[in-house]
């Protein structure tokens, strides 16, 4: 939600600031998350589903194929529901055995790891083009060489979204000749 909130603030500056034919404003606009183009036409909803987004909300909005006698409004709605439930539900349930329990957690953070290898496998084996996941593990590679460890994220993040921004273009483009040279199966 925060980083929904900084890019709409960031794009209203953006907007309001720089003329309509600017290569800033260009190139700056283009940066939008991809759910928001998923949300549009929900009413209501929209604005619920924006608040609630988490990385799980997100991997099964984005990657679920929604059945056409399906409404995919409310499919979206009770998926963050659901999972804004849980997450709530389990902090709170969490923090309290948490608190009445004592034992060694440590190595336990590799639960974390270990959810986002998997979300990210199932989105690789969803995707026809690896060409922006493979941009993804080359710069975080290369930046875990160059920063290390404790400092690689922050870089990491603001490569990825400038490459992909800069090379959207002919992602998409190189995404649509792609589809059209495989036979559907």
């Amino acid at each position: 939600m925060v980083s929904i909130c900084i890019i709409d603030s960031f794009m209203w500056f953006v907007n309001t600031f720089f003329k309509k034919n600017c290569t800033i404003r260009k190139t700056l606009t283009q940066i939008k998350p991809i759910m928001l183009d998923k949300f549009k036409g929900l009413g209501w909803k929209k604005y619920y589903l924006i608040f609630g987004m988490c990385d799980e909300t997100f991997s099964v909005n984005y990657t679920s194929e929604i059945p056409e006698d399906v409404d995919r409004g409310w499919f979206y709605f009770f998926v963050t529901l659901l999972n804004q439930f849980y997450w709530v539900a389990s902090a709170t349930i969490g923090g309290i055995i948490g608190s009445l329990l004592k034992f060694d957690t440590s190595g336990i953070s590799f639960v974390m790891t270990a959810m986002f290898v998997v979300i990210f496998l199932d989105q690789w084996m969803k995707e026809k083009i690896h060409v922006s996941s493979m941009i993804g593990i080359l710069v975080s590679l290369v930046c875990l060489i160059l920063f290390g460890a404790d400092s690689f994220m922050i870089p990491t993040m603001i490569l990825i979204v400038l490459l992909l921004t800069v090379l959207r273009k002919w992602l998409e483009q190189y995404d649509k000749l792609k589809e059209k040279e495989e036979p559907t199966k």
